[in-house]
């Protein structure tokens, strides 16, 4: 069982991490909320998803995605159409600003990761990757 002094100095450690590392939004104009990424992300890989494909994987409300969807495609960012197989579903896609968009955040991604990694040694790498993924894996 992890000490309060242990949670306490990981909460430094985050915050501070938090603020080293903050990424800027890649690209001009308005910024996107954390989860607007993850949603161009998602959509990135599984081009042709529906909404409840991007709820489930992110695991959030459909209610929430169906609004963060809207406001993407206000924003030039995203497209929805109906599958012709299907007329009754939603299919998302990236318009090509969303592209755009997306290699943007990866390519800053990559940046900010090689920034981190260059200050470990290969093992100190290996090590904080296999933490990251036992932290990340964890089911409660």
């Amino acid at each position: 069982m992890p000490s309060d002094e242990q949670i306490a100095e990981l909460a430094l450690a985050l915050d501070g991490f938090a603020r080293r590392f903050k990424l800027m939004d890649a690209g001009s104009g308005r910024p996107l909320a954390e989860l607007d990424k993850q949603i161009l992300l998602y959509v990135d890989k599984n081009p042709d998803c529906g909404p409840t494909d991007v709820a489930r994987f992110l695991d959030v409300a459909t209610t929430t995605i169906s609004s963060e969807t809207d406001r993407l495609e206000k924003r030039g960012l995203l497209t929805r159409h109906r599958p012709d197989e299907d007329r009754r579903a939603v299919a998302l896609s990236l318009s090509p600003e969303g592209q755009a968009s997306v290699a943007a955040q990866k390519e800053a991604y990559t940046a900010m990761f090689r920034t981190m990694l260059e200050r470990l040694s290969p093992a100190e790498r290996k090590s904080l990757i296999a933490m990251m993924t036992k932290i990340a894996s964890y089911e409660t």
